[in-house]
């Protein structure tokens, strides 16, 4: 079953509202989209949404790379090599994971509607359905504890807070929020390297009896060195984030466990390849997988939700980057149950393009 249309394109999505991490505040996302179609009409769709931040790749170079000759050339191939054609794709674009990925989600989309499984099932689903966890932006604590409110409302039982501006507010936001809502809500946190080793130590300590799942990327890139000086249970507590972008650095973290825990997101990685690869290297080592997310489609965190749960030491996800958006260009996918995600079952990823 040979590829016989490629068609990408990019558009600006509004978020419902604005809302502020350590080192930035975002009001809209860009989001480039694929399209690849097959001759009996099939259909794939994979979605790019990087943040330049972090992996250094702009939406617009998704969008050029896309337009490229070497995906142009994937006219003819045929489907069933998907796995070797993201292989060649992860050599061309081994610097651009946002290009990658929505190379690597419309193969896997295309080539499972074709054989006709989902795409969890064509990898095996080998862990139940997870909550996800709701984000809440740096706020004051009156704002926080209002969001938090309406979140309870929802549904929605784990929340992620934005900390690393000011470490003394952060525990007075964490604290207000335990105080108020007791053992209702599980809360992690995301720091988003806005602190140093002193900061997170003092957050670790102040927070202890308040019983905090987990913290996100406390210290800068390059930085990761200085964990080390906190005790295994305070590491086994910390997810690597911007450090953990791709399975080399899975594998430089693994030996001394800097990180107990493992976010991977579909966009610093390359799709779900790269991140299969990160998940089997954290199995190895004993290390827990945090699947995360930008702002971005119904598509790729859909993808996200299926790679996840094919994946044995899954346990926590992070996967509501879809909720932000004002717009959307495709439905379904997964159906939120009082906070958990289920995947439908349907061939590809699921989803349908309005």
């Amino acid at each position: 079953m040979n590829i016989v249309a490629i068609r990408s394109y990019g558009k600006k999505m509004a978020l419902k509202k604005p809302y502020t991490i350590a080192y930035n505040t975002f009001s809209d996302v860009h989001i480039a989209f694929l399209e690849i179609e097959l001759s009996n009409g099939i259909v794939g769709i994979g979605s790019g949404s990087p943040a330049e931040d972090v992996v250094g790749e702009t939406t617009e170079q998704t969008l050029g790379n896309l337009e490229s000759d070497f995906v142009a050339k994937l006219k003819g191939r045929d489907i069933r090599e998907f796995q070797q054609i993201i292989y060649e794709a992860t050599i061309e674009y081994a610097k651009y994971p946002g290009t990658l990925a929505a190379i690597d989600l419309a193969l896997h989309d295309a080539f499972t509607k074709y054989i006709g499984i989902s795409v969890a099932e064509f990898y095996g689903i080998k862990t139940p359905m997870l909550p996800t966890s709701y984000t809440i932006g740096i706020k004051s604590v009156a704002k926080t504890l209002e969001d938090a409110k309406e979140i309870k409302e929802a549904g929605f039982t784990v929340l992620k807070v934005k900390t690393g501006l000011n470490v003394e507010e952060d525990i007075e936001r964490v604290v207000k929020l335990k105080e108020t809502y007791g053992s209702y809500f599980t809360v992690r946190v995301d720091a988003n390297q806005g602190y140093g080793l002193k900061e997170t130590k003092q957050f670790l300590d102040a927070t202890k009896k308040y019983e905090l799942e987990l913290m996100e990327q406390p210290v800068k890139v390059g930085e990761e060195k200085v964990l080390l000086e906190l005790a295994a249970e305070e590491r086994a507590l910390l997810v690597g984030d911007e450090s953990l972008k791709n399975p080399a650095a899975a594998l430089k973290f693994a030996g001394n466990k800097t990180f107990g825990i493992y976010n991977i997101k579909l966009m610093k990685c390359g799709g779900l390849i790269g991140a299969r690869q990160i998940a089997t290297i954290a199995e190895q080592a004993d290390i827990e997988l945090f699947w995360g997310c930008n702002d971005e489609s119904i598509i790729s965190i859909t993808a996200a939700l299926h790679v996840a749960y094919t994946c044995p030491n899954t346990k926590y996800l992070d996967l509501d980057g879809s909720f932000d958006l004002a717009e959307d260009l495709v439905k379904g996918g997964f159906e939120l149950k009082n906070g958990k995600m289920y995947i439908n079952q349907q061939p590809g990823f699921g989803f349908d393009k309005l």
